[in-house]
Order: structure tokens, then sequence, then C-alpha cells
């Protein structure tokens, strides 16, 4: 069975976040957060990471997400866990402007109101001042950031009272799409990453900041690149404008065994190259690929402040970080990819055919 393409069209109103039921009853629940602490061999510094999940009453508001360009979302410090079970989504967010956990807290915050536990690494060296283009084109630690996340949510308490077993997916936007495919076992082709940036054909954007930081992609050893990420916990997978996705070795693609759904933002000719996943979802047996055409890359970002644009522009960023392709606001665009995400991983979910590999 070949891949099923969907194109999407965003209109109407703004959906509303639906309070998670269980079984037990029909309570409505808000949104907890907690920050913890993960060891990583791999790093040189514990990961940061930030658990969404739903709650019962209590805990201190805060505000997840907000910087100067983009306005947070609410939820409650260490609130207690609502009752009941719930899947785990493992979430890996993008470079840039959105590579730290909480900026990606407009999904993860609706996801836990919706009955989801939501656990997000950042990944070191990828956004703020310590923001490093070697590290960032390290691609091939970020499935184990994921690894690790799991590791640390399965010997917390989440997990004995609250964590559905065997339900563990994985979602990652941009460059987080990429680790989300890696994790269900496509392979990095340590050739093609070493060749990345020898000309601006495949990203631009990433390949002259690496040159600018005085990178040379050759000279890095990337020996540990190729190896495989697999990791048989995670039963599905989805990834929204992964990037890049142009570094896969293709034959690994036919290989992966559990549900993945990918999805592009905007119209087929303004989706950049290395974001471009029709020919992934075709190489993926039996994956799901849909099209968002009134959105644009820039709509995974949180919802921008007003004037932000502006400020943006006069710091000196030059990509159009508030603008989402046709005039459709982010709130809908937001609201349309976090109904699809939950349909989706539901669905994904409870497949009875998982293959795993």
């Amino acid at each position: 069975m070949g891949v099923r393409k969907l194109v999407l069209t965003v209109f109407g109103s703004i959906a509303l976040l639906t309070p998670f039921t269980d079984e037990a009853g029909a309570a409505e629940i808000g949104v907890g957060g907690r920050r913890m602490e993960v060891a990583s061999p791999e790093r040189r510094h514990p990961l940061d990471v930030t658990v969404w999940y739903p709650a019962a009453p209590g805990g201190e508001k805060v505000v997840l997400g907000e910087g100067p360009f983009f306005a947070g979302t609410s939820a409650r410090l260490d609130a207690p866990v609502a009752e009941g079970r719930f899947p785990l989504v493992l979430l890996s967010h993008g470079a840039g402007l959105a590579g730290r956990a909480d900026a990606i807290s407009w999904i993860a915050a609706p996801l836990a109101q919706r009955g989801f536990i939501v656990a997000a690494p950042t990944h070191p060296g990828n956004s703020g001042p310590n923001r490093s283009a070697a590290e960032t084109i390290k691609v091939w630690l970020r499935p184990a950031d994921i690894a690790r996340t799991l590791d640390a949510m399965e010997r917390s308490d989440l997990a004995k009272q609250h964590l559905a077993p065997n339900q563990v997916g994985v979602l990652g936007l941009s460059m987080g799409g990429s680790t989300a495919l890696a994790l269900a076992g496509a392979r990095f082709d340590p050739r093609l990453l070493a060749t990345y940036c020898d000309t601006n054909a495949r990203n631009a954007s990433l390949c002259g900041w690496i040159r600018q930081s005085g990178v040379d992609l050759h000279a890095m050893d990337m020996q540990a690149a190729g190896r495989n990420h697999l990791d048989r916990r995670i039963r599905f997978a989805m990834a929204i404008d992964p990037a890049p996705v142009n570094v896969f070795d293709k034959a690994s693609l036919s290989g992966i065994g559990i549900p993945v759904e990918l999805v592009n933002l905007g119209r087929t000719n303004e989706i950049p190259v290395s974001a471009q996943a029709s020919d992934v979802a075709k190489a993926i047996p039996n994956a799901r690929y849909a099209v968002i055409e009134t959105a644009s890359h820039f709509s995974m970002f949180g919802v921008c402040k007003p004037g932000a644009a502006e400020a943006a522009a006069s710091d000196g960023v030059e990509e159009p970080i508030c603008s989402d392709g046709s005039g459709t606001s982010r709130q809908i665009i937001h609201a349309q990819l976090i109904d699809m995400v939950e349909a989706a991983f539901r669905a994904l979910g409870k497949s009875p055919a998982l293959r795993q590999r």
C-alpha cells in the first residue's frame, strides 16, 4: 500500500481545546509542568527536560515559551497529575529561535490538556547564547537526547502511576523531525552530511551560518553519524517539516516498521528543499503524508507578539518569522496542527500492525 497524501486547507474558527476525559469520569483538567535534569553520556552536561502533563488543580502558575518575539503558554508548575494513564509523546524541537524545549509549548501544552504526557529535552547548542553551528550539525546526537529522556521518564514516578503501557510516540518539528525519523529507524548518511554544504542547494541558510562559523564539515568526525538510532520502545512517529530530510541513507527508509506520519507546511513549490518530505514518505512503508498549504515553515514558531516582525528585523533576524504563507492566522494553523497530532497519535498508537525490526 503506497503513501497517502492529504492536502489540507485551514479555514473557519479556532478549535477549542477539548478537556481530556478518562474512563472514570468527565472532569476537566489543566496543564501541569515540571523540569528534569537527565544524565547524558553523549553530552558534556545533563539535559534540561521539560514535561507537560494532564494536571489536577494546584501548582504555581507559570508561562512557558515566552520570548522577545513569541507569546508563551500557561501551565502550573509541579501541579498534581490528573488521575489516569496517558500516552507519552517525546517531543524534539528545531534549531535557531525555537531551539529549546519550552519554545514549543504552544503544541505541548494543548496535547497535555487533551490527555498526553509530553517530554522534551533541550538539545544543547541549538539555540540561545551557547548556540553553535558545530553542535547543531551533529544531528546524530539528537536521537540519543530523546532516548535518554525516555529512560528518565520510565524511571520517574509518572511511569508507575500515569504512563499508559506501550504507548510511546515521538513528534519532531523541523530538525526535530529528522530526529523522529532517526528514532523510527532512518539512518543518517555520513557522506551526505560531510558534503551537505559544498553548495547552497540543500540549505542556504544553515550552510551560510556553518561557513560563517568556520566549521569544515569535511574535517568533522562523522563516524558516529551512520549508526542505528532505532528505539524499539517508540511505537509511532510524526515529523512536521523534517529538516534536513535530505541527509538520510535512502535504503534505511524502507526498513522502518512503525507507523509514520509526515507533514509539510506550505505550497509544494514553497517548501524548502531541506524539508520536502514527499519522497521520504513514499520510501517508508505505509507512511501517511499531508500538506497544509496555508502554512509556512515559520508556522512552527509560537504566536508572534504585536510588533514582533519589526523588532526581529531591527535585531538582524532576516527570516520572516511571523509569516504564515497565505495570511491565515498562526493561531488557526496551530489549532489544526494540534488536532492533526492528536488524531494521528491516537490512531497510530492503536495500530495492530506494528512491525518492530
